[in-house]
């Protein structure tokens, strides 16, 4: 019934290069991502960079390790800025993910906003504040935990 909205921020000690160049290799998905979520693309012969139309399918485990077929497509694509990721197919109603740049004086600040609505009505907009909501939250913490690793040298990255 409900749409909703997450936000998340993340200010990082890199070259807005260097991280574009992270952000925007599908290479890299597998590596934000909690090894919980049991997170495997399965789209075969990745370019290196996204593009815009670009259609990538994984699968996914959220929930009791049962798995899950997700397909996004690539909408937007604004180099060194933003790009945006919009479900296809899979787990939610609706799931649209934009990712964006901003070059500060302190780094760069990464911005998340996604807007999306979990399936089954009611149903789902109860399961969003039970179950959907804090495994996107935990997906982000882990998420920025790796790019602090990878970015501001923080070692005390946890599974």
């Amino acid at each position: 019934m409900g749409i909703y909205k997450f936000e998340a921020e993340q200010l990082l000690n890199a070259d807005l290069d260097e991280l574009w160049d992270f952000i925007s290799s599908p290479a890299n998905l597998k590596k934000i991502t909690p090894p919980s979520m049991g997170f495997d693309i399965t789209s075969g012969d990745l370019p290196e960079k996204m593009y815009e139309g670009m259609m990538i399918s994984y699968i996914v485990k959220p929930l009791a390790g049962i798995p899950m077929t997700w397909l996004t497509e690539i909408t937007h694509v604004q180099d060194r800025e933003f790009f945006v990721d919009e479900q296809r197919s899979g787990p939610y109603t609706i799931w649209h993910h934009e990712h964006h740049l901003i070059p500060t004086e302190k780094g760069v600040l990464m911005k998340d906003i996604i807007t999306y609505k979990p399936p089954f009505g009611i149903l789902g907009s109860i399961a969003n504040g039970i179950v959907v909501r804090p495994k996107i939250k935990q997906i982000f913490e882990y998420r920025k935990k790796v790019l602090e690793k990878e970015f501001n040298g923080n070692s005390n990255l946890q599974g």
